[in-house]
Order: C-alpha cells, then sequence, then structure tokens
C-alpha cells in the first residue's frame, strides 16, 4: 500500500475536526466590521433600563419573551419592519449612563464570543432626545468601549473596539456627524457611515459629508446594496467613494453563472472583485430583510469561490438573535466551511478594518493566523482510544 503524505501546512481532509465544532468556531479569532450598538443589546438590559428610566412602550417586561419579541418582530422580510424594531433600543439609550452600559457589555459580549477586533456602529444624533449633545453621546459610548475592553481583559478575552459614526440617510445631519467623526478619530472613532431605509435615500444626497471625509483623508463605508440593487452600489462607490459597501449581498445580480457552470462578472462586479472592496456580509439579517432566501443560497458561498473581498457579520444580534459563531456555524452548516475558510473570513475583516495598517498587519500575525493555527493542529494531540495490554509488552 502506497503511503500518501498531506502537503505541509494542511490537515488531512479525513482528519476528525477538519470541519471545526463549535467550540472551535467559539474560540477562533473573528473579526466583525458590521455590528450596530442599538441592535445588539441583552434583552435584560433593554428591560432594566426601560424600567430605570420611565420608557413604557416595551411590548415585554419579561427578559426571555422581549429576546423572542425583537427576533420575530425583524423576521418580516421586509428591511422597513426590520428597522422599526430599533424604536425600543434606542427609546433606553437616551441617557450617558445607558450608553456606557450597553457600550460596556456590547465590548464584553463580543469578546465572551471570540471577537478580537470590532467595529460597532451607532448614530449619535439618535440619543439626544434627553439633552445630550452630540459630543456627550460620543465620549459616552467610547468610555464604555474602554471598560469593556478592561472587563473582557480581566476575564481572560482580548478584544479592540473602535466606533463608527453613523448619519441617517433620510435626515439633514450627515455633514455634522461626519465632522463630529473626524474630531475623534484620534479617540476611538475610526470612521462613518450611512444607514437607514435605501429606497428613496439615495447616497448622493450626503455627497457633501463624503466630499469632506475624503479632503480629512478619513475613512467611511455606506450601507448599500441590501434592500436596494446595483445602482446604490454604484452610486456608493462612483459617485461617493466609499471604503467599503455596509453589505453590498446584491452585487451577486451582476454576476451570471451560465448553464454549464461558468461564470461571467459584469463591469460593476469586476471592479468591486478587481478594486478589492470590502463586502460587510450579515447572512442571518439578509435572511430576515429578504435580501437572501436561505444559508445555503447566500450569495456569501458564490463570492467566496470567486474570491471577492467578502467578511462575515452580524448587524444586529439582538434582532437576529445571533453571534459571530453563529454566523460562522450557520456557514460552516451550509457550505462545509473549514478553520481555514474561517480563517479567510477573518483575515479578509483585519485588511479591511479602518485601523493604521501596521496595527492590522499586528493583528492579522500575531493574534489571528496564530490562533487559526493552534485550533488546526489540535487534532495531532488527539486523545487516542485506550488498548488493551500495556506498552511495549511484546518487546
Amino acid at each position: 500500500m502506497t503511503s500518501q503524505t498531506a502537503p505541509k501546512g494542511t490537515v488531512p481532509a479525513n482528519v476528525p475536526g477538519h470541519v471545526p465544532t463549535l467550540d472551535q468556531i467559539r474560540r477562533a479569532p473573528k473579526v466583525l466590521l458590521h455590528d450596530h450598538l442599538d441592535g445588539g443589546l441583552r434583552p435584560g438590559t433593554v428591560v432594566e433600563l426601560a424600567r430605570g428610566s420611565g420608557y413604557t412602550e416595551l411590548p415585554e417586561t419579561d427578559p426571555d419573551k422581549l429576546g423572542i419579541w425583537f427576533h420575530e418582530a425583524a423576521d418580516s422580510g421586509s428591511l422597513e419592519r426590520y428597522l422599526e424594531t430599533f424604536r425600543h433600543t434606542v427609546g433606553v439609550m437616551q441617557t450617558r449612563e445607558a450608553l456606557v452600559r450597553v457600550a460596556r457589555e456590547c465590548a464584553e459580549d463580543l469578546a465572551e464570543d471570540g471577537v478580537v477586533y470590532a467595529e460597532v456602529r451607532y448614530a449619535p444624533e439618535q440619543h439626544l432626545e434627553r439633552g445630550l449633545t452630540l459630543e456627550e453621546v460620543v465620549e459616552a459610548v467610547n468610555e464604555g468601549f474602554r471598560q469593556g475592553e478592561r472587563l473582557a481583559r480581566e476575564n481572560g478575552h482580548r478584544i479592540r473596539v473602535g466606533a463608527l459614526l453613523t448619519a441617517m440617510r433620510h435626515a439633514a445631519r450627515s455633514l455634522e456627524i461626519a465632522e463630529l467623526a473626524n474630531r475623534y478619530r484620534d479617540s476611538g472613532v475610526v470612521g462613518f457611515d450611512i444607514a437607514g431605509a435605501e429606497a428613496g435615500h439615495p447616497p448622493t444626497r450626503h455627497l457633501d459629508a463624503f466630499e469632506y471625509l475624503k479632503r480629512e483623508n478619513n475613512h467611511f463605508t455606506i450601507h448599500a446594496g441590501e434592500a436596494f440593487g446595483l445602482p446604490s452600489i454604484w452610486q456608493a462607490l462612483q459617485w461617493c467613494g466609499a471604503d467599503r459597501l455596509g453589505h453590498g449581498v446584491r452585487i451577486i445580480d451582476d454576476i451570471e453563472v451560465r448553464p454549464d457552470g461558468s461564470v461571467r462578472l459584469g463591469r460593476l462586479a469586476s471592479y468591486v472583485r478587481d478594486k478589492r472592496i470590502p463586502l460587510e456580509l450579515c447572512p442571518s439579517s439578509n435572511l430576515q430583510t429578504g435580501a437572501a432566501p436561505s444559508y445555503a443560497e447566500h450569495p456569501i458561498g458564490l463570492l467566496r469561490k470567486l474570491l471577492f473581498r467578502a467578511t462575515v457579520n452580524t448587524d444586529n444580534r439582538l434582532m437576529s438573535h445571533t453571534s459571530m459563531s453563529q454566523e460562522f456555524e450557520h456557514l460552516v452548516d451550509a457550505f462545509g466551511y473549514t478553520l481555514d475558510d474561517l480563517q479567510w473570513f477573518s483575515v479578509n475583516g483585519m485588511k479591511s478594518a479602518f485601523i493604521p495598517f501596521d496595527e492590522r498587519l499586528a493583528m492579522i500575525n500575531d493574534v489571528i493566523k496564530p490562533g487559526y493555527a493552534e485550533l488546526k493542529s489540535e487534532w495531532l494531540f488527539q486523545q487516542t482510544s485506550p488498548t488493551s495490554g500495556s506498552v511495549g509488552s511484546e518487546g
């Protein structure tokens, strides 16, 4: 019988654990670029903050029932209805203490799930109902993230969290928020974003904000290609100059898979792939808003094969009842992804982060790759079944 040796640096396909276990997925170092602060609250925190602030509009006051309500209300197939659920989370995030707590718990929860780097976004303009200024909102959230990082470290986890300041695309404060992001760019804010319903609110309405950020050499991403199609992506890139695409899942509409299995990319899809424009893909959220029918049919499978700069994200952990580990678990189940695939997504995310290049490189080489290497080597140390007799009894 001929002996076969696996290529250096690879794990043989028949080795147990080649497809990661849920425990390995949880321990894998993960990178998160698209996560909304007001979409990731703990249900119990929502209840406590509502009680403490006198907010009386919650549909449920039992944390377990409230968590179920958020998930079911968001699971409508409509982006507009999905966005309605945020009325309650934003409603309890109107004081400095609430913002610090929510940001702190966000960092702790992500770190507990194995996220080592995260960019978490929120809209400062939505937290002014009780007298806070835009600056006070930003400083409260930054303080919460730093507290969460310290507490995570004390519990044996490491995470770095950067903030993205979001302007609402249906409002008229985008330049003001862009200027705010620029003022705090050396104090925990790593970039800018616009969000909200895409239809009827094109990104080109906010050109003054994007032109300002480009003049200041600052970073920004744009929600595009989620509920609306290719024109939204084209405008975000060619008119506005986005560094990344928030979702961008509808780029699949410019890719043709022929009956023989060959693939033809349209000019926009080719541009996105060739320019290595990061796609902040959010599988569970996309299923809820109708952007994809199932995990197995989610465009991420084809985009990964075609080597787009695809990243995996949570979007809104409360509304989608998800985490980065669960997102990866769904993709492993749907596509048979291995730890090598998960590392590819994580490295893509880190390459696309809005922090300096040397810091991204250090995170990749000193944190992400060693973390996955350790997980991939675990099969070498698996316990073998005990055999009868003592070792060396026949010698």
